[in-house]
């Protein structure tokens, strides 16, 4: 389980960060902070992995607290959850080592695809001695600029892309409904029905539509194995 810890001086975002965290799983929350004094005495008690991190805080603000983070030798990554959205702020949390920036508001399924890909990063780091550059540039989702046929599509995010796409793998064998992955994935219907439509315009997936009992037809989704590589430009 990567151990977690929130900084964030704001009751009601603490509420929605603590149920979104547990609908994503892998995680387990160590402790809240509302301030830079309350985080480090929560690092000087348990061992903290990862770090969602608000800017606007009292005292010491975020960008703070991560500068002083960078300068022990704590060993914690940090993903920045917070309204602030001017260059400054952005650019000084990426020189601080923020692996990922969360722009409030923001959806379920953009926090989700920041958990997963921080999760399954550190699972793939952690299981290995050496990694190859192809490796690594899988890891970072680094390859050429995509040919105009090949633009990511307005609208729709990688992270959360991948997310699906995933998802979709894990259960390949079996038909599926727009609300059943929705389930699964803790993402809107209406969220999920955009990765779908893509999807399914690129051939990597197949729609059926199923009539029930009642004449009522049900859309069905079918994995194509054939058309698998249509999706990798875009991943």
């Amino acid at each position: 389980m990567i151990k977690v810890l929130i900084v964030e001086d704001d009751p009601m975002v603490v509420k929605f960060n603590k149920y979104y965290l547990e609908q994503v799983g892998g995680f387990e929350l160590k402790g809240v902070a509302a301030s830079a004094d309350d985080a480090f005495s929560v690092l000087e008690k348990e061992p903290i992995d990862l770090i969602l991190l608000d800017i606007y805080m009292p005292g010491i603000n975020g960008l703070e607290l991560l500068s002083q983070l960078r300068k022990t030798d704590t060993n914690v990554d940090v993903i920045i959850v917070s309204a602030a959205k001017d260059s400054i702020s952005i650019k000084k949390a990426l020189q601080h080592g923020a692996v990922d920036y969360l722009i409030k508001p923001f959806e379920f399924e953009r926090f989700s695809a920041a958990l997963s890909s921080y999760k399954n990063r550190e699972k793939f780091i952690n299981s290995k001695e050496h990694i190859s550059q192809e490796e690594l540039d899988k890891l970072l989702h680094y390859k050429q600029q995509p040919s105009s046929l090949e633009a990511f599509p307005k609208g729709l995010d990688k992270n959360t892309l991948k997310l699906v796409w995933d998802k979709i793998l894990e259960i390949k064998d079996t038909a599926f409904s727009t609300d059943e992955l929705a389930v699964l994935l803790g993402i809107s219907r209406v969220s999920i029905r955009k990765y779908l439509n893509f999807l399914e315009e690129i051939n990597a997936l197949k729609k059926e539509v199923i009539y029930g009992s009642l004449g009522r037809p049900i859309y069905k989704y079918k994995y194509i194995k054939s058309n698998t590589n249509s999706i990798n430009n875009y991943l």
